[in-house]
């Protein structure tokens, strides 16, 4: 910038016809940061005619129709860029960039409807910052992460957005918020780098000539950044999608700082993440795929992410897997599933989205490391719904008919399929085949009682224990679970349990040696969405957890023993008695720390584990036994910060085993996952405000407490770049999906 504020960029500001008033307005507040020059795309008759400008804008308030620009100037442009040029696209010229090529997915959401000017019901709107991008060169001076630029979101128009849908090639820098209320959904700033070039599509609330104090200033320092970013030959560019596995592990060391971030519980490499999906054991290999949005920390644009082990513990990740096509059963999302081997081909049967319909569509690897996957042509694989069966519906989907569990049995291959029914409960659908793609249907497997076992059922998946069968599902609540025998084509339930009392949902499990299975499930949030967003990352894997079932009908429950090879500094205590009021606190502390306490409670009230103590106990979380057998994590004080829900979560009842309890904690950034004499579980969040709040402290409540053993491990990270594990030291291939 020079002492009147104007930059040394020269500005081509690309026009058909005659200029709007809008683009006059543009055209004009670009003159006072830059040298501008009006270029009609009439006279763009090869690139040698845009060469002299450092960038170009595209700013255009009315549709663009394929008579607009022609042929030669479209591809005149797209040589601009791919050389690298930089290029604004604002407004109805965000919807141009499949004409030029730099992405096949233009945005689905248009809204063109301008509301008259009055002060009923106007809202000021602008822009939701992704935090990976606050510090970039395009939002440089600003300190916060909503940042709004327009006076009336209901004058602010045209709009153009991702909703549904996201860019293939684009990151999303920012999406929209409107008064006080975040909008994450609606994708409104996205950076694309098609060869050497740079270009920034802003598709909503800039608008020019609707502009008053104080947005004036607002509105100029972002296009000040814009044209920073745009006309810097030397500017780093976004990296776009699709994704190498080193680009993931480049957003996933952004995150480090943040302390709610586990260390050793899978997450996200930032972004979105929810039900673990298509997990399989091939090749020596454990492969996690799981419920992804590149698009941002919220639930939408769900793709399949994909990430690996060999050892259950150190995770690499990898490009996504699948990916929603254009306009294909699953162009609103690639939802929950499962993966099968077909005659050694692995194979995942998953939901697809598209407008209200919910359809279970068929993919099949194309190579060994399962990066690359070839939708079947057929898709869906069931196309009708059996309605005869009652199936619920709601404003959203035609029909509740989702997330896949399928396995094969002397030739004949079995389907499970979660919904509800409207004159029943929560119900998990059967259907057998010879095949994967031809589907008949047998009926419900078990239908549940509305109120006692939920109106929906998610994730269903039965495992095999021998004699006993288990149906395990998911009933928008928690994972409940019931005990019984299947028969080929019905299930003749006996008993019922939960699975896990807290946080825990949509578990999927694979075998593992005799009479047990290897489970995970998706650790949700427990705080609002906003918080959500500033972290940049939502959602985390549980542990890797043994399943099996014993004599009384009861799963049993307890973490995978190759966590164990994280352990690094212990801690253990002596056998000893705390009388009412005595507090024990151990010298290891941490946000990353395994806890195993066995104890008698004699004649006390209760015991109490606190995890994530501050020293003046402002912040702390005790995990509470009390005589009448309940378990309950008190989060009444976890944290300082509103955002965090502080609900305790409880098990009713643990039953103590010749008088003794012991609890497995795992306290791992913002979750605290817990085990109960390995038959019950509870995965709790947390989120503690101060750096200092990672203390532990064991007390007795109302009387004497025996203390039997107190080990105490401080957990390396399963992340660390140093291990060999996060980083992959080799470049990973990019594919069709994004990241």
């Amino acid at each position: 910038m020079d002492d009147n504020g104007t930059s040394s960029y020269t500005v081509g500001f690309l026009t058909t016809g005659e200029s709007t008033v809008e683009q006059q307005h543009a055209q004009a507040f670009l003159e006072s940061l830059a040298t501008v020059e009006a270029v009609a795309f009439d006279a763009v008759e090869s690139k040698n005619v845009i060469d002299e400008y450092d960038l170009l804008w595209w700013h255009r308030d009315t549709p663009v129709s394929e008579e607009t620009i022609s042929a030669d100037a479209l591809s005149a442009l797209t040589s601009y860029v791919e050389e690298g040029g930089g290029l604004y696209l604002g407004l109805y010229a965000l919807d141009a960039v499949d004409s030029l090529g730099i992405d096949p997915h233009p945005p689905d959401q248009i809204e063109s409807t301008y509301v008259p000017n009055h002060t009923f019901g106007q809202q000021p709107a602008g822009f939701l910052i992704k935090a990976r991008y606050e510090e970039s060169t395009v939002f440089d001076g600003f300190s916060a992460l909503r940042v709004n630029t327009q006076h009336s979101r209901k004058q602010s128009t045209p709009r153009l957005a991702y909703h549904n849908r996201v860019p293939q090639n684009g990151d999303v820098l920012a999406s929209c918020v409107v008064g006080g209320e975040d909008r994450p959904a609606e994708n409104s700033i996205i950076a694309w780098s098609p060869g050497r070039g740079r270009v920034l599509g802003v598709g909503q609330h800039l608008v020019f000539s609707e502009l008053s104090e104080p947005y004036e200033d607002t509105v100029r320092t972002l296009v000040t950044g814009l044209v920073s970013h745009l006309g810097d030959s030397e500017e780093e560019a976004f990296s776009g999608r699709p994704k190498t596995s080193d680009e993931l592990t480049e957003m996933r060391v952004e995150l480090e700082a943040d302390t709610h971030q586990p260390t050793y519980h899978f997450t996200p490499p930032a972004n979105w993440m929810n039900d673990p999906n298509g997990i399989v054991e091939y090749d020596g290999i454990y492969h996690l795929f799981y419920q992804y949005n590149p698009a941002g920390p919220y639930h939408g644009s769900i793709h399949w992410g994909h990430a690996t082990s060999d050892d259950l513990v150190h995770w690499e990740d990898r490009p996504v897997a699948l990916a929603p096509d254009l306009d294909g059963p699953d162009k609103d999302g690639c939802w929950s599933g499962c993966t099968v081997l077909d005659d050694g081909q692995p194979t995942v049967v998953y939901t697809g989205g598209s407008g209200g319909d919910q359809t279970p569509c068929l993919a099949r690897a194309t190579d060994d490391s399962l990066d690359e996957w070839e939708k079947h042509p057929g898709n869906p694989v069931i196309e009708d719904i059996p309605e005869e069966l009652g199936i619920l519906s709601n404003d959203e989907w035609n029909a509740e008919f989702r997330d896949h569990d399928v396995w094969q049995e002397d030739g004949t291959w079995y389907h499970l399929i979660g919904t509800g029914l409207e004159d029943g409960g929560g119900a998990a659908i059967l259907y057998t085949s010879d095949t994967l793609t031809e589907w008949e249907l047998v009926g419900p497997l078990l239908v549940g009682d509305r109120h006692e076992d939920g109106p929906l059922w998610e994730c269903p998946e039965l495992l095999d224990f021998g004699e006993s069968q288990v149906l395990q599902v998911s009933n928008y609540d928690k994972v409940v679970y019931f005990v019984g025998t299947f028969d080929g084509t019905s299930f003749d339930r006996r008993a019922d349990g939960t699975l896990d009392h807290g946080n825990y949902y949509a578990a999927q499990s694979i075998p593992h040696g005799e009479g047990q299975y290897l489970s995970w499930g998706w650790i949700r949030e427990d705080r609002d969405g906003a918080a959500q967003w500033d972290a940049g990352w939502s959602g985390v894997m549980s542990l890797p957890r043994i399943l099996s079932l014993d004599e009384a009908d009861t799963l049993r429950v307890r973490p995978t023993p190759e966590i164990e090879a994280l352990r690094g500094h212990h801690q253990s205590l002596p056998k000893q008695t705390l009388s009412s009021g005595d507090s024990v606190c151990p010298e290891t502390s941490g946000s990353a720390l395994e806890i195993q306490v066995t104890f008698e409670l004699g004649d006390a009230e209760a015991f109490e584990l606190v995890v994530g103590e501050s020293p003046d106990g402002a912040e702390r979380t005790p995990i509470r036994y009390s005589c009448e057998d309940e378990l309950v994590v008190d989060r009444s004080a976890s944290s300082e910060s509103t955002a965090p829900s502080s609900d305790p979560q409880c098990i009713p009842s643990i039953s103590a085993d010749d008088g003794l309890v012991t609890l497995h904690v795992f306290v791992d950034g913002s979750v605290v996952e817990l085990f109960a004499n390995e038959r019950e579980s509870l995965s709790s969040r947390i989120y503690p405000t101060r750096e200092d709040s990672t203390g532990v402290s064991l007390n007795a409540i109302g009387g004497d407490i025996a203390i039997h053993t107190v080990d105490i491990w401080e957990l390396d990270s399963a992340f660390s770049p140093d291990d060999g594990k996060l980083a992959s030291q080799q470049a990973s291939p990019t594919n069709s999906g994004m990241d």
